[in-house]
């Protein structure tokens, strides 16, 4: 069985989740709607060229989470779930998923967004394997912090190099989808690199590199 990896934001969906739980949390007043705009359209901005901090994203984005209640987090999540991603999972998403299910391969997601957004958008989705941002939880109690590497960049390589080596798999007839140069590092790692309605500097590496190009946009 070959792995079928696939990236999240705006990749399988379209758009980016961990934008949109910031401004989720905004709209519901969970945190002050317009420094969390501005701080938030200044990462997304970093993060398209190439230029994020991700430690510093880190601190910002998951600080909500040491702030509220667990239930009430997963309440809210909740919410933004059936508000703000399931309009982003377009049939042709889901289509490229079941083509994978059905030729038996082993599918995962892996995203530098955190576990506390993903997790729930992996189920829906019905796939299994997860690498993710982990927030850290001390006592049952997000801490705002995080755990591990985070799996961003060239953390998703070292990430799934831990992955493949606990479960005793290889790369071998793999595949990887995402729309952003900075998944090159893993694109160039798997036998099968796909761009997904890629931003113009992936396109462009794509193109040199002769990958196929795709749109998974309804």
């Amino acid at each position: 069985m070959a792995l079928a990896i696939f990236d999240l934001d705006n990749t399988l969906l379209s758009g980016d989740s961990d934008y949109l739980w910031g401004v989720f949390l905004g709209e519901q007043g969970i945190v002050d709607a317009n420094y969390y705009e501005k701080e938030n359209e200044r990462f997304y901005q970093e993060y398209k060229d190439g230029k994020l901090d991700i430690m510093e994203f880190l601190q910002f984005s998951l600080k909500p989470l040491s702030e509220h209640p667990t239930q009430d987090l997963y309440n809210w999540r909740e919410q933004f779930i059936d508000e703000k991603i399931r309009p982003l999972v377009s049939q042709k998403s889901v289509d490229l998923v079941e083509k994978h299910r059905r030729q038996g391969d082993t599918l995962m997601i892996i995203t530098a967004t955190n576990a506390f957004v993903t997790s729930p958008i992996a189920e829906l989705f019905t796939i299994p394997n997860l690498i993710a941002t982990d927030p850290e939880m001390v006592n049952d109690t997000y801490t705002g912090k995080v755990a591990g590497e985070p799996s961003f960049q060239h953390g998703k390589v070292k990430r799934l190099d831990s992955w493949l080596a606990e479960k005793n798999k290889t790369l071998a007839g793999s595949w990887f989808y995402s729309d952003s140069h900075n998944d090159i590092p893993l694109l160039e790692k798997v036998d099968n690199p796909v761009a997904v309605d890629p931003d113009d500097k992936l396109n462009d590496h794509a193109l040199n590199n002769q990958w196929p190009i795709i749109s998974l946009r309804d």
